[in-house]
């Protein structure tokens, strides 16, 4: 059976992140540090003969796979179930602001609870229902080849528990998975139910440029 690659890619740091706020769905575009992490996040992939780019419609992803998408001169395939999780009020807010005006929507947020629906904005299980789907569909239609998907790191993490099968019907809180600014989650994917995990936030390609800086805001 062909062996498929898959490449999760978070986008690179956002004006956001560098401000420490929720991008949530807004059009935050990438900084210049976000843009020099999404160059050598390209020229690693290239070399690892990448044939399809899937990227979240938002301004942040979109930027970080282009880089990649003129090294190999091939399209990036947009979706808007890539996007990060909706959190609603929590939009453009630091997570000072969101712990003092939205506490309730706040602390369920870092608790994971699978289940809450942010005000004006979505559940995790709403996060990995539409991103569930469109990478089963991804997976179906490029069975055997080598597929970077650029998102969000709440949409990474719940997609990589899902690929774990780390989180089911059930489940009602989950661990947090740090993907760092470009840091990729790399698996090979032998069928349905084969799934090995190779890498877990690989920032290997990022060392010259953020050093050991981990983490930021969504």
């Amino acid at each position: 059976m062909p062996i498929t690659r898959l490449f999760l890619i978070r986008h690179g740091q956002s004006a956001g992140n560098a401000e420490g706020r929720f991008g949530g769905h807004g059009p935050t575009p990438l900084s210049p540090l976000g843009h020099k992490q999404a160059a050598a996040t390209a020229g690693l992939l290239a070399k690892e003969g990448v044939s399809v780019i899937y990227s979240s419609d938002l301004l942040r992803a979109v930027q970080t796979a282009e880089p990649l998408a003129k090294a190999l001169d091939i399209p990036v395939r947009e979706s808007r179930a890539f996007r990060e999780r909706h959190v609603g009020v929590l939009e453009g807010l630091t997570f000072d602001e969101s712990k003092a005006k939205y506490p309730r929507d706040y602390y369920a947020l870092v608790r994971r609870s699978v289940q809450h629906v942010i005000t004006e904005g979505e559940s995790y299980r709403h996060l990995l229902k539409r991103a569930g789907a469109e990478l089963s569909d991804i997976l179906r239609n490029h069975n055997g080849e080598k597929i970077a998907i650029f998102s969000h790191t709440g949409a990474i993490c719940f997609l990589t528990l899902h690929l774990m099968g780390a989180i089911h019907r059930a489940t009602r809180s989950t661990p947090w998975l740090v993907t760092s600014n470009c840091g990729i989650n790399r698996f090979e994917i032998r069928g349905r139910n084969n799934v090995r995990v190779l890498a877990l936030n690989d920032t290997r390609h990022l060392a010259d440029i953020t050093g050991n800086d981990s983490f930021a805001a969504r």
